[in-house]
């Protein structure tokens, strides 16, 4: 009621204004271009009317509160990615996933080429145990398409009661057919840091997420190898982000001052520059840094700074490219809108959005297959051909291909030769080692 009473009385407002505007104009011996307030009252009289016109005219009988909400859904999507209008069933699911206990498959998602796009899957959870990658194309949940499917309506599709069943169809790379993926939702309960031993003098720092106790893992298994250990592997492969201030807390581990990552928006208030403070760092040993296309957001800025101040070689592919920063603004008690207010900028003033970090040394995971398949196509052919996907669809199961990594705490010779990547970075450590040491 409170809506329809504003845009009633804003389209009177406006009429009367426009009235007067072109009463106006019928004297003047020279056009003028309206005012910015005046343009806002144009703007907002099309909006109207086109509301009004829908409203009475449409074939299905549809509210003005329905249209409402379509057009700020249509608005915010439009925008960018990540930026959404959520409705009293979406923010409450929003509330139950940062507050409570829910059940889901432990996957982040974004959106990559128009495409819903896994950026990784969490270790120990369903989606990982399940056989689900990083850059895997969702085309269906529940034999529900996800084209033009947004961001928030796919998670609220995948979230669920724990020990319920989901079926997902994936798209992947060197595949000839979709894969079909069947998951039972669980809890998903993260263990963020692991810590192992490569060799006698190197110390392997696995983070897969970035929840709020990541800077005191990592400082805690330094310190505790300090005296034994004379470089660093960081593995950050599949590591979709999370909390920045970890993020800041773990390159100020390594780097005692400089620039860390700076937050620009449209507004000054939302500019912020993060910096390294010398009593924070606790070790200069030399470091590699391993990423993959599963890399997003906070693992990004921790890459590309340390790889900034020329304080770690990375090793492994391009970053997913995931730099812009959200918040959640209500708009009522139950209603808010989540929208992108900034993006960071790494230390030499490159940006992150959409081009992601770019290794040192590019290496392949495994076996790399050069062979042509129907799945090397141009980014603008994407969409076209996940349509063409969905009207042909008759995929396999997937099964999960690779064995989960062991937790004891030594990594053995004959794992190392399985990860290419790692291997990689081992082999650069210990030059590391030699020539700094």
């Amino acid at each position: 009621m409170l809506n329809k009473k504003f845009l009633t009385m804003g389209f009177i407002t406006t009429a009367a204004a426009l009235s007067l505007l072109y009463s106006t104009s019928l004297f003047a011996t020279t056009p003028q271009k309206p005012t910015n307030e005046e343009s806002r009252l144009q703007a907002l009289a099309k909006f109207t009317k086109v509301l009004g016109i829908v409203e009475q005219y449409n074939v299905d009988d549809v509210t003005l509160q329905e249209l409402i909400d379509k057009s700020l859904q249509g608005l915010m999507t439009n925008l960018d990615a990540h930026s959404t209008f959520l409705n009293k069933k979406s923010f409450d699911s929003l509330k139950v996933q940062t507050d409570g206990e829910f059940g889901g498959l432990g996957i982040t998602v974004g959106m990559k080429d128009g495409a819903l796009t896994v950026i990784a899957p969490i270790e120990g959870t369903p989606a990982d145990k399940a056989g689900l990658k990083a850059e895997d194309i969702i085309l269906k949940i529940n034999n529900k398409s996800t084209l033009n499917m947004t961001i928030d309506d796919a998670v609220n599709l995948m979230r669920g009661k724990v020990g319920t069943p989901i079926d997902i169809t994936i798209v992947r790379k060197n595949e000839a057919k979709p894969l079909h993926v069947h998951i039972i939702r669980g809890n998903i309960k993260i263990q963020s840091v692991y810590t192992k031993q490569i060799s006698d003098n190197i110390l392997y720092i696995r983070v897969t997420s970035f929840d709020k106790k990541v800077v005191e893992g990592v400082k805690k298994a330094i310190n505790k190898f300090k005296n034994k250990d004379k470089g660093i592997v960081l593995d950050l492969r599949n590591n979709p982000g999370g909390l920045l201030d970890q993020a800041v807390g773990l390159v100020d581990l390594f780097v005692d001052k400089g620039p860390i990552v700076s937050q620009k928006g449209r507004t000054e208030s939302e500019n912020k520059v993060y910096s390294a403070t010398s009593s924070a760092t606790i070790t200069h040993m030399p470091m590699v840094v391993l990423i993959n296309g599963g890399s997003a957001s906070a693992s990004e800025i921790v890459t590309g700074a340390l790889q900034d101040h020329k304080r770690a070689v990375v090793v492994g592919k391009k970053s997913f490219g995931k730099g812009s920063v959200q918040v959640i603004l209500p708009i009522s008690e139950d209603e808010a809108i989540k929208l992108t207010i900034a993006r960071y900028y790494l230390p030499s003033g490159r940006t992150i959005q959409a081009v992601g970090v770019t290794p040192d040394i590019q290496v392949e995971a495994g076996e790399v297959k050069t062979e042509d398949n129907e799945f090397m196509i141009k980014e603008a052919d994407l969409k076209k051909h996940l349509e063409k996907e969905l009207q042909k669809d008759s995929g396999k199961a997937v099964t999960k291909d690779t064995e989960k990594e062991p937790k004891d705490q030594i990594i053995t010779t004959e794992q190392l030769h399985k990860d290419l990547q790692l291997k990689e970075a081992v082999d650069i450590i210990k030059a590391l080692i030699i020539t700094q040491g």
